[in-house]
């Protein structure tokens, strides 16, 4: 531990306060272990005996434990109250931001390999979050972009619509008719796409058309070895390659043949999942800016409200995507809410001078 002038009450209320932190950190920890197996229910393991290590070392300093203990940081309370109830992608993508943020580097009463283990633990974590990133990154792409492109194109719809001083009712039809056409439309674009890809990699999969004629070939002008040189062997080898397949099948074994047996493709999933589900995430979007005019809200009220609901809205996906990947939920969440407000105001203003003009 490096030397440190005489410690003051404050250091022993910080360091109070760093074994709390501690504890709840390691806490958490087991708490995200008790709902993995294997190499991960490992490695969170190890983390928590880490951080118990470090809670041991603030204990030293100060003795024994106090009898009255700071309350652990709301960040700490956060990750601790998700770990006991959901063990998600979302508790480790925040404990990856709470280890980037450990003060011990400039803690004069933190040992060097306390702070190191820190930066480790970071690393760790984000490797763990990125398993479930990539578990989670098809569906919450779709989840996250279909939302998101409902709300910011049927909020620029009805704002547009809206600013020309049309009727109220106008609007509504006008906001509900976004919904169903770009729903359609987004569903649609999936079917197309998931199903276009797949008959792609169909086409490109190995078969077995040729296995039945392997008995037949010519051991020495043996063609098959085309066939894995356009796989990407280069000659001798496929040849080889070829050779022993050619041979198991004469003696009637059964041969490796031209196909492996299964796509090496990445699974594209279900052209119809896709559709409904782009449907649906569009739609669940789309609802919340015609919401106001469907309770029967009209003028500025309505649009009023209208900002509010998807601002919150367009907040939460912006900050979920922050959240999982590691970056300021706030940050994120402006950005989206920035792009969102953006679009409203062009065709707000185009709105209002198409009113204009026609009037």
């Amino acid at each position: 531990m490096p030397t440190a002038a005489t410690p003051t009450a404050r250091d022993r209320r910080r360091w109070a306060r760093y074994l709390v932190d501690e504890r709840a950190e390691a806490r958490v920890y087991r708490e995200l272990a008790s709902r993995r197996t294997g190499e991960e229910k490992a490695i969170l393991l190890a983390l928590a005996d880490a951080e118990g290590r470090h809670e041991q070392h603030w204990i030293d300093l100060l003795g024994e434990t106090p009898q009255r203990l700071p309350v652990p940081g709301i960040g700490t309370r956060l990750l601790a109250w998700m770990a006991r109830r959901f063990g998600s992608i979302f508790v480790l993508a925040l404990a990856q931001n709470a280890e980037a943020r450990s003060p011990y580097a400039d803690e004069p009463y933190a040992t060097p390999a306390m702070a190191a283990d820190e930066r480790i633990h970071h690393e760790v974590v984000r490797g763990l979050a990125a398993r479930g990133r990539r578990r989670l990154s098809g569906t919450f792409r779709a989840a996250v972009f279909g939302a998101n492109d409902g709300l910011v194109s049927n909020l620029a719809l009805v704002m547009g619509i809206g600013a020309t001083g049309v009727a109220p009712g106008f609007v509504l039809f006008s906001g509900i008719a976004g919904l169903l056409a770009g729903a359609l439309s987004m569903g649609a674009g999936e079917f197309v796409s998931v199903r276009s890809q797949r008959e792609l990699l169909a086409a490109t999969e190995e078969s077995d058309f040729a296995d039945s004629a392997l008995p037949h070939l010519d051991l020495d002008a043996n063609e098959l070895a085309l066939v894995y040189r356009t796989r990407g062997m280069d000659p001798d080898e496929a040849l080889a390659k070829a050779r022993d397949v050619v041979t198991a099948a004469q003696a009637g074994r059964a041969p490796a043949g031209v196909a492996p047996g299964e796509s090496s493709h990445e699974v594209v999933g279900s052209d119809w999942g896709a559709a409904v589900s782009s449907f649906l995430f569009f739609a669940s979007g789309a609802i919340i800016p015609v919401l106001p005019w469907i309770l029967g809200l009209s003028g500025v009220v309505a649009v009023v409200v209208a900002l509010a609901l998807v601002g919150a809205a367009l907040m939460a996906t912006g900050a979920m995507v922050g959240l999982l990947s590691g970056t300021s939920p706030l940050k994120r969440g402006l950005r989206q809410l920035a792009i969102g407000f953006g679009a409203a105001a062009v065709t707000y203003v185009l709105g209002l001078l198409f009113g204009v003009s026609a009037g």
